[in-house]
């Protein structure tokens, strides 16, 4: 009986392991073959994912999308776009309906281990606040007790929300809806008192008011809100091409590669350069990409910074500082591994 246990244990194991380099190839394979990328945003969230009345999208998650496009098919257009709702966005993933999730969504563990998804990275660096009407006149969270207070649902929110309010000993009256765009009216409509998300989100949402100006977000910030792409656990190469895009972008803003000087840094004699535009070594190949898969990056997206500041920065209607997203050399925690 031991010997047929242990026959049957190491069949499993085997069968495991095949299923598993089965699905080496699996999305890259998928993506090449349709010539498209087809990537999950949110419904519309200005600066991050947002149409335009063309139908054409924007934002810093949509460029996340457009970066590994042109990574992988040399076509940053190349990309399929599918708006979701906070409910849809796994299930659209785990079923193979998008090749990657790149809508403001937070890394937590529960995420990271309990729905056979990955997280690539963080492309925002954000945390959760509040959203008030100036004219209620709160200036903290703090005198928030009894508040009502939209919020949508299948967002960490929720939970951050309650274990706020519980740790500060005071009461509120929850008003949820299933998109961020209905929270922005119930907002406006004084459905609630007050309206919760992630401040960038916030920020963007304050934009969609007739009267921007009128409300304002309240200083405190009640958690910790990583945001990043998302793609499927058991295709390990998928998953290394979505996160090294995102990292290829932070490493060229630290070694100064812009999409206007690109051309310049081709010619560079600096190593750690050379081997990002792919003049020396083979850190295309170990991707399953070509030697230029980073170049492509840079010059049809742009490096991070060029990502950030052109979609939420300070010259955007968002106008949002660098803060934490700054580099860590300038006073941020945006930091990316060697390319080497």
């Amino acid at each position: 009986m031991k010997r047929i246990a242990a026959a049957l244990a190491t069949g499993v194991a085997t069968l495991a392991l095949s299923s598993t380099a089965a699905l080496a190839d699996e999305t890259l394979d998928a993506v090449t073959e349709r010539g498209e990328l087809v990537c999950g945003v949110s419904t519309g969230l200005p600066g991050f994912s947002n149409p335009d009345d063309s139908g054409n999208w924007t934002g810093i998650d949509v460029d996340v999308c457009r970066a590994v496009a042109a990574a992988v098919l040399g076509d940053a257009d190349a990309v399929k776009f599918v708006p979701l709702t906070a409910k849809e966005r796994f299930t659209a993933l785990q079923s193979g309906e998008i090749d990657v999730l790149s809508r403001n969504t937070t890394w937590t563990l529960t995420r990271d281990t309990s729905l056979g998804l990955n997280f690539t990275g963080t492309n925002y660096y954000d945390g959760q606040g509040f959203l008030v009407k100036k004219d209620l006149g709160v200036t903290s969270a703090t005198e928030l007790d009894g508040a009502s207070v939209c919020i949508q649902s299948g967002t960490t929110t929720e939970l951050n929300l309650a274990d706020y309010f519980r740790f500060q000993g005071m009461e509120y009256s929850p008003v949820v809806f299933d998109t961020s765009d209905q929270t922005v009216q119930g907002f406006a409509s004084g459905r609630c008192d007050v309206l919760t998300s992630d401040q960038s989100q916030l920020y963007a949402l304050r934009t969609k008011l007739d009267n921007p100006d009128s409300a304002v977000v309240l200083p405190e910030v009640i958690s910790k809100e990583p945001l990043g792409p998302v793609v499927r656990q058991g295709d390990d190469q998928w998953f290394n091409i979505v996160k090294w895009t995102l990292f290829a972008q932070i490493n060229a803003e630290e070694l100064g590669i812009t999409s206007e000087n690109l051309d310049e840094m081709m010619e560079s004699d600096n190593p750690s350069i050379k081997r990002l535009v792919g003049t020396e070594g083979d850190m295309g190949e170990k991707l399953g990409l070509s030697s230029d898969w980073a170049a492509k990056i840079v010059a049809q997206v742009g490096n991070y910074g060029e990502m950030f500041e052109r979609n939420v920065g300070m010259d955007t209607p968002l106008q949002i500082e660098r803060g934490l997203n700054a580099l860590w050399t300038n006073g941020g925690i945006q930091y990316a591994p060697p390319i080497r």
